[in-house]
Parts: C-alpha cells; structure tokens; sequence
C-alpha cells in the first residue's frame, strides 16, 4: 500500500532474521537505560511472533527494509506491572496484549508512519490474527500521550513499573472483540449492549471540522483573540486544529492558549524545503506570533513532541522539541524547551475553529 509521504510500505510480521534490523531502530529511538536488550527481542519475536508486527519498504529485488515495528507478549493480567511486562503467558486466559515497544526509525519519524502501524496493529488484533484477545496495555512517557488517545488508547494513571530514570504511565485500549469496557481499575460486570461499541468504534468516520488559516481572517490575530480590554494577553478565541486536509484534530480547546508576540524560531534546516501546508515563519531575530500554553502538556487535546533537536537551542539554552499532529504527525507546529513548563504554537500553523 502507498503511504501519505509517497512510500510504498508493506505490514508484515517481523521474521527471526529482521531482529537485529528490529533492535537497531530500538537502540537508536530510546535511551540507553530504555532500550531492550537483543536477547529480549529474539525472545519476543520467538514466543509471539504474530505480536511483532513491521512496517517495511519493499524494493526491486524483493527484499525489504524494516521502518518501524510494535511488539508485544500475552499476558492474564489486566494492568501492567513487571512481571506481565518481562513474561508471555500464551492461553485463552492471556487476553491482554502487552505493547513493549512502537518505534520508527529516525528518518522515517513525523510522517505518520508510526500512527498507521499502530491502527494496522490494532486492526489485526481485532480480527483475531493474534487469537483472542480483548484488550491492549502499554506505558508512555506523559509527552506521548495525545499520539496514543489519537489510536483510541485512554489514559489510565501512573504505572508501577519502574524502567529507566523517568516515570511511566499506563494506557490501555479495549478490543471491539471484548465485550467489557474496562475503566482503569475495576472490571465492571455488565456488557455493551449490542451495536454500541461498534457505534462508538465508528465515529471517527464523520466528518473532521475544518479549521481556517490565519492568513483567511481580514485583521489577522486581532480575529483570532478574545477581546484585550484589560490589557492582558488576549485568549485563543476559537479552538486549534491541524491544518491538514482530512484531519482537522483538535489540538487546543478555545481559552487556553494565549498570545504573544515574541522573537522568532528556527524549527527547519535552512536547507529544508517548507510544506506548503506550512506558512514559513519569519527568520530570527524577526519576531511571530504564538499561542502560550502553560503549565504541562496535559492543556492540549492532542500533541506530539519530537525528540530534543541535537544541536539547537532555545532562549534559555536548553535543547528545544519540536510539536506536531499527534494524530498525523504533521509539524513542526511549535516548540518548546526539553523539560520546560512553556510550549508555544505558531499562529500561523494552526487552524482555527471560527
């Protein structure tokens, strides 16, 4: 199949000879203290090979190059914790799917990619390729999760499970082949009516809102900001979206955000041809316009953040990251600084509810 940045790519299951290809991707993507040994990936790929799923490029030769992966073990247990996490536990009581790891390699990374794995993992678990199962656990780092509400995934809390020197928080995503929803500690015993799942499953088919651009508002940033009489900084007046055709993903609610004007940002190599979805921002030290959002990540409907850009610096000299559609991962849409408690939006890279 074609994917949206002009790749042929192909979903296949990750053989015992594409591992190491599998783990390269993983010591690149993660941090040292995170990243799965080549033992452990071998002993996925061996004891769940239909849970280890790639995404490839195929070439002329029919030979293929592995993109990303997911993969995951079974576990009975209905939450995370280190022994679902370091065990697979096959049988019809192991109905929980434990993602170890979704990863993309690097220069494949911000293009979607990594999100339509994710819903073609999520596709054949429900159409019982992997048996049957009802339900999917992972943990995330808190800047990951608007990308996995974007797959369907809900936010459950902090995780026991203590991997590396940062925390994790646990989400899960229940199956259209359970017949539970499951909130995030009490297994209910009632069951769907029949049809709802499948209703609530379906509506991320309507229609997605279309935002309009800065550039369409006759007094620019003026139409775009709640009224400024008492001389603070005004309010984003309409909600943020993704300006991209056929997503329209909310990725700030009306209220939230505030405007600034502040110097400008480097988000692209010089050298790095600008999307045309992308209005270009004015060179430094030229100044933009920006939405504020303050204090945590947790303010957005749906963000994605990059991996600190090696080499460039924000205003207090730390490592900046880039944010992007969760949901398609189209960025640079603003930035903020590695461990910062301010991200900024560029006004003009965002669509606007009005």
């Amino acid at each position: 199949m074609a994917s949206a940045f002009g790749t042929k790519v192909i979903y296949d299951y990750v053989s015992a000879d594409e591992v190491e290809d599998a783990h390269q991707i993983e010591v690149a993507g993660y941090p040292e203290d995170e990243a799965g040994s080549l033992e452990t990936f071998r002993y996925r790929q061996s004891v769940a090979p239909k849970l280890f799923l790639g995404v490839f490029e195929p070439s002329s030769d029919k030979s293929r190059a592995l993109l990303g992966y997911i993969c995951s073990t079974l576990s009975p247990d209905l939450t995370l914790t280190h022994s679902s996490m370091s065990n697979h536990i096959p049988g019809p009581a192991s109905q929980s799917v434990c993602i170890h790891s979704v990863c993309v390699s690097s220069d494949q990374q911000r293009k979607g990619l990594g999100t339509r794995l994710l819903r073609e993992y999520v596709k054949r678990l429900e159409s019982g390729e992997a048996g049957e199962v009802k339900r999917i656990l992972l943990i995330v780092h808190e800047e990951l999760r608007g990308f996995y509400e974007g797959a369907g995934f809900e936010w459950v809390g902090k995780s026991e499970v203590v991997h590396g020197s940062r925390p994790w928080f646990e989400m899960r995503k229940v199956l259209s082949t359970g017949v539970a929803v499951e909130p995030a500690s009490v297994v209910p015993s009632t069951h769907i009516p029949p049809g709802l799942w499948e209703a609530l499953q379906n509506s991320s088919a309507r229609s997605r809102p279309v935002g309009r651009l800065l550039s369409t508002f006759a007094n620019g940033t003026l139409d775009v900001g709640t009224d400024n009489s008492d001389q603070l900084q005004p309010f984003n007046k309409y909600d943020l979206l993704c300006p991209r055709a056929g997503c329209g993903s909310v990725i700030l609610k009306s209220g939230v955000g505030r405007l600034v004007e502040r110097a400008s940002i480097q988000l692209e190599p010089h050298n790095q041809t600008q999307t045309l979805l992308l209005s270009p921002l004015p060179d430094p030290p030229n100044t933009a316009d920006w939405w504020l959002v303050t204090p945590n990540p947790m303010q957005f409907e749906n963000i994605g953040f990059s991996k600190a850009v090696g080499g460039t610096r924000g205003p207090t000299g730390r490592k900046l990251k880039l944010l992007a559609c969760a949901e398609c991962d189209l960025g640079p849409l603003g930035w903020c600084e590695e461990g910062g408690s301010e991200f900024w939006l560029a006004c003009s890279r965002v669509g606007y509810r009005a």
